[in-house]
């Protein structure tokens, strides 16, 4: 009994001991209290960002093709225009029905792709113009600066407004019974010239229907592009699914009975490309001169913008210190400047990568696959926007403590915009499917660029 109450009185004691302990550096970052992390929080915010132009991308067979007149207010002038090769129906020779034919009407049918207006949808209206190409599309890997010959003259011509969710009703042949009104998903409709349908395929010789290589000799291919003068408003970018595209047909073919047919010249599968053409307001230029005085940053999609970040103290800061220190956790803390999320919404996500010696694009370690400290997936390394608090955020500790130890060289750091719906990897590639921005404070704002780190010194 009384080694019982001793034991029980020991317990009481350790338990009185344990709960008055406290550790004054145990500083949370953002995190919940049950990863909480011991240590001494650094925030670094001696940064040096500059901006730069990114790399030329691929355009090639994007499953989200831009056509883009966009007056950004901050930015400057967007443009984008598409190439794109038709092929027979079916992706086959064709033989024409007997008798006389007549063409009804033909549209070029352009379906949105997801989510796909970046702009100004509201008072802005947009042409677009369809013309031929003068120079044939053929099926190689074409970049964002390529440049097309095109025949001045219209194929076809359409005035509207981006309604980009709305879907439509249109009349559908139906064979063997009364038209229907079918609804169809949200989409781009434009009358096309029944002239050139006539000379490149109906009246045509038949060499051009006998083999796909023979039409798309004497067609070559089609350009879209949005009229500058008949564009008004701000404008905006708008984003198709080129693979779903295609010229619809209706037609008659009369002989001893009259037919009403429907065919389709559709866009050949990847037979696509976007043109892209950046013309940047005089305070971007100047940011891409490192003479600006207001140090904002400029990052952008559709192969526009991106950032190079550097820690050029980060030793200095350590060695000052004293004794060796272990890097527990650090974050960069990116926020967007006041008041420019509003009317265009910021960048759904953003990378940050490295150049090795080569100067090609590598994950840093902490996105690395190929290092025991990298992470276990993209939501861990981060990088997407939360809108709640209005920041992006990226996990960076063991590449900051290699940068205080030496063990690697900085030969280029960026942050860039990304396509945000590939989920399973950390993408370090340009995006040319989404034309969203972000602007970022400069070095003298509170809301700047910060390095937020937690350490543990262990040798005093």
């Amino acid at each position: 009994m009384k080694f019982y109450k001793l034991g029980l009185l020991t317990l009481l004691i350790s338990l009185f001991i344990l709960s008055s302990c406290k550790n004054q550096d145990g500083i949370g970052l953002g995190i919940d209290a049950g990863n909480q992390l011991n240590g001494t929080l650094l925030a670094d915010t001696n940064i040096t960002v500059t901006n730069t132009l990114e790399d030329s991308v691929a355009t090639s067979a994007l499953f989200r093709t831009p056509l883009s007149y966009f007056k950004d207010p901050e930015f400057g002038i967007t443009e984008s225009n598409i190439a794109a090769q038709l092929t027979l129906p079916g992706g086959a020779a064709y033989t024409l029905p007997t008798g006389t034919i007549t063409i009804d009407s033909a549209v070029l049918v352009l379906p949105y792709a997801a989510s796909g207006f970046y702009g100004d949808s509201l008072t802005s209206k947009f042409k677009i113009d369809v013309h031929q190409l003068n120079e044939k599309y053929v099926g190689t890997t074409y970049y964002n600066n390529r440049q097309w010959d095109y025949n001045p003259a219209l194929l076809g011509t359409k005035t509207f407004t981006a309604r980009s969710h709305d879907t439509l009703r249109i009349t559908e042949i139906v064979d063997g019974a009364p038209d229907t009104i079918r609804k169809v998903s949200p989409q781009v409709r434009i009358p096309i010239s029944q002239a050139f349908l006539n000379t490149y395929f109906f009246n045509a010789p038949a060499t051009n229907r006998s083999s796909t290589l023979a039409f798309q000799n004497a067609v070559k291919g089609i350009y879209l592009t949005l009229d500058k003068a008949g564009t008004t408003g701000p404008g905006g970018n708008l984003m198709f699914s080129l693979d779903s595209t295609r010229i619809d047909i209706y037609f008659r073919a009369e002989s001893t009975t009259t037919d009403t047919v429907k065919i389709s010249l559709p866009i050949a599968s990847g037979n696509h490309m976007a043109s892209v053409k950046h013309t940047y307001s005089a305070k971007v230029q100047a940011a891409l001169n490192k003479t600006s005085t207001d140090g904002l940053i400029y990052l952008q999609g559709l192969a526009g913008l991106r950032a190079k970040i550097e820690f050029p103290n980060i030793k200095n800061t350590f060695a000052a210190v004293g004794g060796d220190v272990i890097i527990n956790r650090a974050e960069l803390v990116i926020k967007p400047a006041p008041g420019t999320t509003v009317p265009y919404a910021a960048l759904s996500r953003l990378t940050m990568y490295q150049l090795d010696l080569a100067k090609q694009r590598i994950r840093i370690q902490d996105a690395s696959t190929s290092d025991p400290r990298g992470v276990n997936g993209p939501s861990f390394f981060s990088g997407f926007y939360n809108k709640a608090n209005g920041e992006y955020h990226f996990l960076v500790t063991a590449y900051i403590q290699d940068l205080i130890r030496g063990k690697t060289v900085d030969y280029g750091t960026y942050i860039a915009a990304v396509d945000p719906t590939i989920a399973t990897l950390i993408n370090i590639n340009p995006t040319a499917t989404y034309a969203e921005r972000t602007i970022t404070p400069g070095k003298n704002s509170p809301n700047r660029i910060k390095l937020n780190i937690i350490y543990t010194k262990i040798n005093q």
